[in-house]
């Protein structure tokens, strides 16, 4: 297999910054400042329509964890057919109970709607909360998942890297190891020599400014010190630059 790049987009623009670096799959995503969000049915239409990506839509209603009330979970049922009805090739999502197990209820009802589709199932980084990684993984892989998104349950993938390893050598061949979480040019090609994954996820963040942000005293700021007044965005450059950092 060769390895896949996948890139964590938060915007139409974002996506077509991916694929002019040469990604060839992306996460798309609605406020990745609060670690990403449902987009709307717009934004994947916009990219399907003009990109030749592969497009992974999150399913998440909101920031925090991922322990959902009915209301909340009735919202993502509805958001999964939308995204999929709008083109996405598949859904990412993760719905765990209180005590970091995993909700099979809530996971099973959405992998229905995505494989009903014939679409890709992947179980985000909600995987990096769970109380116990064998017996999730086992469950998911038994739920019909196709791909886990996981920084190894460390902040980011280089400090989860035994953990990735351990999942790759145990669950490889039978469901995706995807790994995410502060991989860059300078790490990729030995996280992946390291563990055995032939997948990685990046933001390849870079940031752009909008002078509107802070002005009259009121301030809309995502972010502090000097980039006060700017927002997140995909580097064209930062894409092709991991991509070339593992060929």
């Amino acid at each position: 297999m060769r390895p896949v790049v996948e890139i964590c987009c938060g915007s139409y623009y974002d996506a077509k910054q991916a694929a002019l670096g040469g990604a060839g799959r992306i996460e798309l995503n609605a406020a990745l400042m609060l670690g990403g969000l449902t987009p709307t049915a717009a934004s994947v239409r916009m990219v399907k329509e003009n990109t030749d990506l592969k497009v992974v839509a999150m399913v998440r209603p909101r920031g925090a964890g991922f322990c959902y009330l009915e209301e909340e979970f009735a919202v993502m049922e509805r958001e999964c057919r939308e995204i999929l009805e709008a083109g996405a090739d598949g859904a990412a999502f993760g719905c765990l109970g209180k005590d970091g197990s995993l909700d099979e209820e809530k996971n099973k009802r959405l992998l229905d709607i995505i494989k009903g589709r014939g679409r890709e199932a992947v179980f985000h980084r909600a995987f990096d909360c769970v109380r116990d990684p064998f017996e999730a993984m086992e469950q998911l892989i038994d739920l019909g998942a196709d791909r886990v998104l996981t920084s190894g349950l460390k902040p980011t993938a280089a400090q989860g890297r035994d953990m990735i390893r351990r999942l790759q050598d145990r669950y490889g061949h039978r469901i995706q190891i995807l790994a995410g979480s502060g991989i860059n040019k300078g790490n990729a090609r030995e996280l992946m020599e390291y563990t055995g994954i032939r997948q990685i996820h990046s933001s390849c963040k870079s940031w752009r400014e909008d002078p509107t942000t802070v002005r009259n005293g009121v301030s809309y700021s995502i972010a502090g010190g000097d980039k006060a007044m700017c927002h997140d965005v995909v580097s064209r450059q930062m894409v092709e630059e991991l991509i070339e950092s593992i060929r």
